[in-house]
């Protein structure tokens, strides 16, 4: 009896040992799975922009001793997921095509936790990186059709389709844009997070119209036409500023839905992307894709919500809810 006390104590004791063991290796497996494909989102962005990377570059990025930024490229380097050119590092395909997930998963996480969730856009970046490294593809088709298919990240940054590279970002950093220009913001940069921090604080946001009105070596100042701004140099160079027509240009031959005459039929194009979270997932749940056939057939005494044919379905909008959705009008048909 007493041996057996013991040997069941010494089981139990190898039991838990090893099932500690297995929740230890687990948790390594997935801390160096993530540093990986921080590293693999990180050298997409830097492709994205034009800059390729440095192994330096790469270390600071990740918070990595030199050491460990080298010993990690030679293992992902192994793996076939990038290789070196000179002093450079750049993606594989098979790279490119794991940090398109990554950076996907990211974009999409930030917009969920933007809109549906309310969290601050101070916070939402952290919060992302968090669950970025669990989602499969199809998670992510999911995630996206539930958010409306949004563009753009509350940052400004494009969201990558599956399996498509995203553009480079629209915008010129604040620092460069000329004086007494009128610009709208379309990119807050997130890093360094105490950098967006104090952009957020000092009330910029984006989509917001400014004008640079002076520029010294502690500051710029520029206005909304409402309110004065002050940001220091190094701070405003992440904010980044484009031509007001360039922040919602609906594509070629397009117009908004708003601007369609009574009875004349159109095919949606897009929905703006200054559009997003509930209101556009809206706006695509009453049929608004693109290429569905929509008509003007009714418009009230005081002209607002005006009502459309689509999918075989009346449905009434505001004048601002139809400026959102880009249309192509079909050409007139010929008189008998």
């Amino acid at each position: 009896m007493h041996e057996g006390y013991w040997l069941g104590l010494i089981v139990a004791a190898g039991l838990l040992g090893w099932i500690g063991w297995r929740y230890w290796h687990a948790r390594q497996t997935l801390r160096h799975r993530a540093q990986v494909e921080d590293a693999l989102k990180y050298l997409l962005e830097r492709e994205i922009e034009s800059h390729p990377p440095s192994v330096e570059a790469l270390a600071g990025a990740l918070h990595l001793p030199r050491g460990k930024a080298l010993r990690l490229v030679a293992e992902m380097e192994a793996r076939g997921l990038l290789h070196t050119h000179g002093t450079t590092l750049a993606l594989t395909p098979e790279g490119r095509r794991w940090a398109l997930h990554v950076l996907r998963a990211h974009r999409l996480w930030e917009r969920y936790l933007a809109d549906e969730a309310r969290l601050p856009l101070a916070v939402i970046h952290r919060a992302a990186h968090r669950r970025e490294h669990a989602a499969t593809p199809e998670d992510l088709d999911h995630l996206e059709a539930h958010l409306g298919h949004p563009r753009l990240d509350p940052h400004g940054d494009p969201i990558p389709r599956r399996g498509g590279l995203p553009p480079k970002p629209q915008g010129t950093p604040l620092t460069a844009w000329p004086l007494q220009t009128p610009g709208v913001v379309t990119h807050l940069e997130d890093e360094p997070p105490r950098a967006l921090e104090q952009i957020l604080r000092a009330g910029v946001r984006l989509g917001q119209p400014i004008v640079l009105e002076a520029v010294t070596g502690e500051e710029l100042r520029f206005s909304d036409g409402q309110r004065s701004y002050r940001l220091p140099p190094a701070v405003a160079a992440n904010v980044y500023v484009a031509p007001d027509h360039t922040a919602a240009q609906p594509p070629p031959e397009a117009i908004p839905l708003s601007q369609l005459p009574d009875g004349q039929t159109a095919k949606v194009v897009d929905i703006a992307p200054w559009l997003q979270g509930f209101t556009r997932r809206r706006l695509m749940d009453l049929g608004l894709t693109p290429g569905a056939e929509v008509v003007p057939v009714l418009r009230p005494f005081f002209g607002d919500p005006r009502a459309y044919r689509v999918r075989g379905t009346t449905i009434a909008l505001r004048d601002d809810q139809a400026a959102a959705v880009w249309v192509r009008p079909d050409s007139p048909q010929p008189q008998p």
